[in-house]
C-alpha cells in the first residue's frame, strides 16, 4: 500500500464506527464464485455450458439485477416510514410526508412547534447522485440521509466520500446549505454490518415491526457557506438547534458524545479556493483532510 493511500485508509477508518468486516467481504466473493459456476445449470435455459456462456444470458441477468436494485426505493421507504412512525407515536413530530414523487427532496417533517424539516434520502455517498439535492425554500432545517442496500459497500469509504469528495465541494462551490448527514439503514446492526454500539444490548430500539435498530450515525455541518475571503472558518451547528435532528438522536439513543461535528475550512492560495475537512467528537479530531484546491467554479 502506499504512503497515499495509507494515508486515505487511516482518515476513513475514524470517520464511522461500523466497518466492512473482512468474514463478510470473504462471504459474498465465495457466493459470487459458487453462483458463477452454477449458473449454466440454473433455469430453463435448454443451453450447453458453452453456449450458455457465449449466450450473454449470465452477464445481462446480473446486470439486470444490478439496476432493479439501484432503483428500488421500496425498502428505504419502508424502514423510513417505520422510523418517523416510531417518532410521530412518541409525538416528537407531528407529521411527515413523503414528496419524493416530483420535487428534490423525499420527505417534509412538521414539527411540534411550527418548524419544517425536510431530507433527501441518498444511497451509499461515494457516487455523483450524493451531489443532486435542492434545499426548498420552506425548509427550516434540511438534511442529506444515506441508506446504503449494499452489505459489501465499505461504509467508512463512503462516508468520507460523500462527506468530504461529494458534499463538501458542493456546499463551496454550489453553495447547496446543508445542515446535517444521517447515515442510517435498515442493514445497520445486522450480520451483514454489525453496529459497535450494541455491544451494548440495551441501545437497540424495537420498532412497531419487531425490528431492532442500533442508534444512529449523525453529522453536523457549518451553519453558514465556507467563503475563502469572508468565512474562512465557519461555526457548525449545535445539535439543540436543529430540532429534528435533536429528537432523531433523543428517541434513538444517539449519545451527545457519539456527534460528529464537520469543521470546512476555506482559504485562498494564489488564484484558486483550496478546502480542509476537519472530523471532531467530542471535543476532539477525528480525521483531518489536508487542504485541496476546489476544482469547480464558486458561484
Amino acid at each position: 500500500m502506499t504512503k497515499l493511500k495509507k494515508a486515505k485508509a487511516d482518515i476513513e477508518s475514524k470517520v464511522i464506527p461500523c466497518e466492512l468486516l473482512p468474514e463478510t467481504r470473504a462471504r459474498i466473493s465465495k457466493f459470487a464464485e459458487d453462483l458463477k459456476a452454477a449458473a449454466p445449470k440454473i433455469g430453463s435455459h435448454g443451453l450447453a455450458e458453452n453456449e450458455f456462456w457465449n449466450s450473454g444470458i449470465f452477464q445481462s441477468a446480473v446486470e439486470q439485477l444490478r439496476g432493479s436494485q439501484a432503483a428500488s426505493t421500496a425498502v428505504k421507504r419502508h424502514f423510513l416510514d417505520e422510523i418517523l412512525t416510531h417518532m410521530k407515536a412518541a409525538e416528537v413530530i407531528s407529521k411527515f410526508n413523503f414528496t419524493g414523487g416530483g420535487d428534490r427532496h423525499d420527505y417534509q417533517i412538521d414539527m411540534p412547534t411550527g418548524k419544517r424539516a425536510v431530507f433527501e434520502a441518498k444511497g451509499c455517498l461515494d457516487g455523483n447522485n450524493t451531489n443532486i439535492f435542492q434545499r426548498p425554500p420552506n425548509a427550516d432545517e434540511f438534511f442529506i440521509w444515506s441508506l446504503c442496500q449494499n452489505a459489501g459497500a465499505d461504509p467508512r469509504h463512503n462516508a468520507w466520500s460523500g462527506i468530504h469528495t461529494r458534499l463538501g465541494p458542493a456546499i463551496l462551490a454550489e453553495n447547496g446549505r446543508v445542515d446535517a448527514l444521517v447515515i442510517w439503514d435498515m442493514i445497520c446492526g445486522t450480520l451483514a454490518r454489525p453496529c459497535p454500539k450494541l455491544s451494548n444490548s440495551e441501545r437497540a430500539i424495537v420498532l412497531a415491526s419487531g425490528r431492532k435498530i442500533p442508534p444512529p450515525c449523525i453529522y453536523l455541518f457549518p451553519r453558514s457557506k465556507p467563503d475563502a475571503r469572508n468565512n474562512p472558518n465557519p461555526a457548525v451547528w449545535q445539535l439543540k438547534e436543529l430540532p429534528f435532528i435533536q429528537a432523531l438522536a433523543k428517541t434513538f439513543g444517539c449519545l451527545k458524545d457519539e456527534v460528529v461535528e464537520i469543521h470546512i475550512h476555506a482559504q485562498m492560495k494564489e488564484a484558486d479556493v483550496q478546502r480542509k475537512t476537519t472530523l471532531v467528537r467530542a471535543g476532539k479530531v477525528l480525521a483531518e483532510s489536508k487542504w485541496t484546491t476546489l476544482k469547480r467554479a464558486s458561484r
